[in-house]
């Protein structure tokens, strides 16, 4: 049985003040707030409103009413039968975040930022990106409600997702390019951070994934936990039950969060991160924290990070912008160091595979990010066998990974007439 009936979005009573962490945003031993004091006083002014808002009638109507009418929720939920029989196991699901208006989770967060930075009276946007999708997200919430958009981005990255520069661009925002350090996302966020202490009064900062300083990290998981929550309604609908394993893969963290969120206390349900393992689990030749990271703190937060002994961050390495980061957002560290959760890694190899495959299979081009998921939903499908069924995330779209990609399928490359068939 397929769900292709759409499932009202869960109430925001259900979506927001759920599991806080603790004063000072702490998971744990993981989290809090760690920057320059000229940005304590906008931290505590930026959790005060959000605590607030998330409990203003008015704010979550405004917000639900922009998810189904601007950005297209519900997203649906599909069955995917011939990659799940390629699998040789469980049924697989996909939850379609890549029908959401700019083609991933991203604008989810994006929005809910946005409305609450408008709240605050600022009109000026600040932001990081790596695969630039949450760059793109972020210039069409501006362009929506009239703000304006600086979007930093690692010269790199500008590279290899050069359609999304211009989407950006085409939106209205501005792209600075970041040629620092590894010209990637890490440096992008660094670049975002120093122009946000410098206009304080007119900015505000719209982070893209569940990290940085408290309230991020929690600001997002809430914002995004729309998908996780709509995806349990559907997934009911389709089997009457939670799934036995719900997977998606994990660079900050948004859209794994995101989903796992409504299933966190459910302890049958396995919660399965898929990291960027690169060309090797060597340093600097991938981008698993889990896989030889250890606490430390990057960016505001303390998490588990890519450092020496020293405490320098790695360079990281992984054909995917999206989750090519040291450090993972606090709250998935958190439920590792519990068990509650687990990570595991695919390759830039099997990351390829699955991109192909997905594509060839069922129709859907995933995303790079995405189809690090995709490849290890493979291996969780066959070990649950015929009767387990697995819930993945589709977080994004490929089409922005074509170009980039596209001299890794040499034999997709186009024939001249005279070629013989």
């Amino acid at each position: 049985m397929t769900s292709r009936e759409p499932a009202a979005m869960a109430p925001p009573s259900f979506r927001f003040g759920r599991r806080d962490p603790a004063p000072g945003g702490w998971f744990g031993e993981f989290g809090g707030r760690f920057v320059p004091e000229t940005l304590i006083a906008p931290l505590e002014e930026l959790e005060a409103r959000y605590f607030e808002l998330r409990s203003d009638p008015a704010f979550l109507s405004e917000f639900d009413r922009l998810l189904g009418s601007f950005v297209g929720r519900p997203t649906p939920l599909w069955e995917a039968t011939r990659f799940a029989e390629a699998c040789g196991g469980a049924r697989v699901f996909l939850k379609r975040e890549d029908l959401a208006h700019t083609g991933a989770h991203k604008i989810n967060n994006a929005l809910g930022q946005a409305l609450l930075a408008r709240r605050m009276g600022k009109r000026r946007i600040v932001a990081e990106t790596g695969a630039g999708q949450h760059g793109v997200a972020t210039a069409t919430v501006c362009a929506l409600l009239g703000l304006e958009c600086r979007v930093y981005m690692g010269a790199l990255d500008m590279e290899r997702q050069a359609l999304n520069v211009f989407r950006m661009r085409l939106l209205g925002a501005e792209v600075v390019g970041v040629e620092g350090g590894g010209r990637t996302l890490k440096d992008a966020i660094n670049e975002a951070m120093r122009d946000w202490v410098g206009r304080i009064d007119d900015t505000a900062y719209l982070l893209g994934s569940a990290l940085g300083p408290h309230p991020y990290p929690l600001m997002v998981r809430e914002f995004q936990s729309v998908i996780g929550h709509e995806a349990r309604a559907q997934i009911h609908t389709a089997i009457g039950r939670d799934p036995d394993a719900v997977v998606a893969c994990v660079g900050g963290g948004s859209n794994a969060i995101g989903l796992f969120d409504p299933f966190i206390e459910n302890p049958k349900v396995q919660l399965i991160g898929v990291e960027a393992g690169g060309t090797a689990i060597e340093p600097g030749r991938h981008a698993a924290r889990f896989a030889g990271g250890t606490p430390g703190v990057l960016q505001g937060t303390r998490t588990l990070l890519l450092q020496d002994e020293h405490g320098n961050i790695l360079s990281t390495d992984s054909v995917s912008a999206g989750l090519d980061y040291a450090a993972v957002g606090p709250e998935h560290a958190m439920l590792a160091a519990s068990g509650r959760t687990t990570y595991a890694h695919a390759s830039d190899a099997e990351a390829l595979a699955a991109f192909q495959d997905l594509s060839r299979l069922e129709g859907l081009v995933p995303a790079l990010e995405t189809a690090h998921g995709i490849a290890h939903a493979r291996v969780v499908a066959r070990r649950l066998g015929p009767d387990g069924v697995v819930l993945v995330n589709l977080s994004g779209r490929g089409d922005k990974d074509v170009q980039s990609v596209a001299s890794r399928f040499p034999e997709l490359g186009t024939r001249d007439e005279g070629d013989a068939p």
